[in-house]
């Protein structure tokens, strides 16, 4: 009887973590400035990412997208409204807090960002340096897999003016895997692509999301792409319209 109420708690305590779900943000408002010259961003933003899950947030520019994806990704302090990221409580979080979030959290952006004056090893290498658990021996044996990984073992010491548009968002792709991230937020990831390379990197990206189970948000205009998504999200006028797919 023991052994069984025991198996079963342990069932329950499964069944939560993955019902819980990777983002959930509840009546979220933002505004950039304070009195006359406030200029309210978001409006009320309720929607849920579940673990394993690919959204894509589209919608027109000023709409509120990036906004709302720096709030996720603790890049700026929720004010008003809840907003829950991998367990932790943004909306009440301390700096320190926002900082910790951050670790757990892959970012891709659309210009990638790389340090000109670093190879494409030492771009990925650089991100261990968050994380002083990892030697540097398995940061060095790490970076190599990650960049492999992507399909650039043989461009592992290759600055970023000698890569294409693909191959940088390829190491930008392996940099932001380098903290085994718990979620990945993407924007524009494909915006400066071709079509081929666009493809190439949002496979990636989908793969990850299957084979790690770690959620994907991304912001993107990206008509290619749309097919990768489990939901497609709309957002206009910083309000969130819920698609359909």
């Amino acid at each position: 009887m023991v052994d069984e109420a025991h198996n079963s708690t342990a069932q329950t305590a499964i069944s939560t973590a993955k019902a819980t779900p990777a983002i959930s943000a509840r009546h979220v408002n933002f505004a950039f400035g304070e009195g006359d010259l406030q200029k309210q961003i978001l409006f009320d933003i309720n929607l849920e990412v579940a673990t394993g899950e690919i959204v894509l947030l589209t919608g027109p520019s000023g709409s509120g997208k990036t906004t709302l994806l720096t709030l996720i990704g603790a890049l700026r302090k929720v004010r008003d409204g809840e907003l829950d990221v991998l367990g932790h409580h943004l909306h009440d979080a301390s700096l320190e807090e926002l900082v910790e979030v951050r670790r757990e959290i892959g970012f891709i952006f659309q210009q990638h960002n790389l340090l000109p004056f670093l190879t494409a090893r030492q771009n990925v290498q650089l991100m261990f340096h968050l994380h002083p658990e990892v030697s540097p021996d398995d940061a060095s044996r790490l970076t190599a897999e990650l960049l492999t990984s992507v399909g650039l073992g043989h461009r592992l010491d290759y600055y970023p003016a000698r890569l294409s548009g693909g191959q940088k968002q390829r190491v930008a792709i392996a940099r932001a895997l380098a903290a085994n991230p718990k979620l990945i937020l993407a924007d524009e990831p494909t915006a400066a692509l071709d079509s081929q390379s666009g493809r190439d990197v949002v496979n990636l990206l989908q793969e990850l999301a299957r084979g790690r189970g770690c959620p994907i948000l991304m912001v993107t205009h990206d008509p290619r792409i749309l097919d990768v998504a489990d939901r497609i999200i709309n957002m206009e006028d910083g309000r969130v319209h819920p698609g359909e797919k």
